[in-house]
């Protein structure tokens, strides 16, 4: 741990804390419990926050219920003008957003700003595209009837989200959301209700109506969600989470075919071709693996290097490694902590069951002994392709490095996971960049780039990895049905 100038008092960081309360139906109540919400920097209490209930979530839903077909007829560009007044109030906030995310998730206050600018693009790329939704009209295959084609709002939703990414995963499902036409049920992740509290206050004071955005806070995520999806009254559940997960919620809406996106885990195949920008290759794999101490669905989960610019890419790797700092998110460092103690503590097993593969570390492979839940950022190198990764989403902060002969066996290997979320490849050459893109199997690849979250990019996955996608042109249609009206008129005019 290294020494860094003091973070911001304790007063201070208070007066930002939003309500810790549900919100149901356009006021802020009280739950039957409260939990607590704890800084994983140093296991300091946060706030207590409301503890929903079943019964509070079937209410968010009977007001949910009870404001869909108002605000499914609000026109376009009044909706449109709500988001707007909601964008410009997130950009008023921005301090309060980004110090309240770093104190409950640990992320360093320069990510917890990024994560909070992309944030603010998202929801103004829904704002602007609320009153740009189309139809179709067309002649039918014979030439005897009109094919009109309309999208209609799917209903009530249930968005969940996870606690990594705690702002833009709320406003990526939210602002689709609302824009569709649809009421929301957000239920927060236990360790990060703050920030969704602080998007749900600024919906409030936009001007949202009641019953339109709802919010709710719990320990028991099943308690919630499975009452909901069993209610017929709920059309939709967009989910992040772990793939398990995913996959239950699918099997409770299967009963009420409920319609679902899920956005689940990934198995970030990083590939570095003998023909790459080394020193490109490194930089963008340390933000592609450590961002968020490596908590992250597209982090780089396997880096896959040709083994003839293995050994130099290897050296600058883990000397940048070296150089990371850890600490605080509150103090100038570049890794924070893990989330829990509980997912600290599991990683000396994983590294371990890693060294038992074959790896060898080195650097780092230990927790670090501090009040929070810091681990080592680590480097773990293999000879060769090794099974023991595939399929297997580390989520921390260990690199693992293999050497591969050639980029027939980086493909092969890259391809070989029951995951298809993100991917990337690092060339010179344009043709094979257009190949690899063409021919891994993930929903996203990023080309010489770490990064690549847009609002004007479809997010999501293949496999188990999840379905759907999230923004882009099409990601408001996520919350929207097509409607197809097979029209006959007249040949002649009378």
């Amino acid at each position: 741990m290294t020494d860094h100038p003091k973070e911001p008092d304790s007063d201070t960081l208070s007066a930002l804390i939003p309500d810790t309360r549900l919100y149901i139906d356009g006021a802020w109540v009280g739950g039957a419990d409260q939990f607590d919400v704890k800084n994983p920097a140093d296991g300091s209490v946060v706030a207590a926050v409301s503890n929903a209930s079943s019964a509070d979530a079937l209410r968010a839903l009977d007001a949910a219920a009870a404001a869909q077909d108002t605000w499914s007829k609000v026109a376009p560009r009044a909706r449109a003008d709500l988001l707007h007044r909601a964008h410009r109030l997130m950009t008023e906030r921005e301090e309060a957003f980004v110090r309240i995310m770093t104190l409950e998730s640990g992320k360093p206050l320069t990510e917890a700003r990024a994560e909070y600018q992309l944030s603010v693009d998202f929801l103004l790329w829904f704002a602007e595209q609320t009153a740009h939704l189309h139809g179709s009209y067309s002649d039918s295959s014979n030439g005897t009837f009109r094919i009109m084609v309309t999208h209609q709002p799917v209903g009530p939703c249930l968005l969940i989200t996870p606690w990594n990414f705690p702002l833009l995963m709320i406003v990526r499902k939210a602002g689709a959301a609302l824009a569709a036409g649809c009421t929301t049920i957000t239920k927060t992740a236990q360790e990060t209700p703050l920030t969704g509290a602080l998007f749900t206050q600024v919906l409030h004071d936009a001007g949202f109506p009641q019953g339109v955005a709802n919010l709710l806070h719990t320990t028991k995520s099943s308690g919630i969600s499975e009452p909901l999806i069993k209610d017929k009254r709920l059309r939709k559940i967009s989910f992040t989470g772990s793939t398990r997960v995913g996959s239950l919620l699918m099997e409770q809406g299967a009963g009420n075919i409920v319609n679902s996106s899920m956005e689940l885990g990934g198995d970030g195949p990083f590939i570095v071709l003998d023909d790459a920008d080394i020193d490109l290759a490194v930089d963008q794999a340390i933000i592609c693996k450590f961002r968020n101490a490596g908590q992250a669905c597209v982090a780089a989960n396997r880096i896959i290097v040709d083994k003839t610019v293995e050994p130099e890419f290897t050296r600058k790797f883990v000397a940048k490694v070296k150089a990371l700092t850890v600490g605080n998110g509150m103090q100038p460092i570049d890794v924070g902590p893990m989330i829990s103690a509980r997912q600290r503590d599991g990683l000396s097993a994983t590294v371990s069951q890693l060294t038992e593969a074959g790896g060898e570390v080195l650097t780092g492979g230990s927790a670090i002994d501090s009040p929070g839940y810091f681990f080592e950022p680590t480097v773990i190198r293999f000879e060769g392709r090794n099974e023991i990764m595939c399929s297997n989403e580390l989520f921390a902060p260990i690199a693992t490095i293999f050497s591969i002969d050639n980029a027939a066996a980086a493909l092969e290997f890259a391809n070989e996971s029951d995951f298809g979320l993100a991917s990337y490849v690092f060339t010179r050459d344009i043709s094979r960049a257009i190949i690899f893109g063409e021919k891994l199997a993930f929903g996203m690849v990023g080309i010489n780039r770490g990064i690549m979250a847009d609002p004007a990019a479809p997010f999501g996955g293949t496999k188990a990895s999840g379905i759907g996608r999230e923004a882009g042109h099409d990601g408001i249609y996520e919350f929207m049905e097509q409607k197809y009206m097979a029209l006959t008129v007249a040949e002649e005019l009378s």
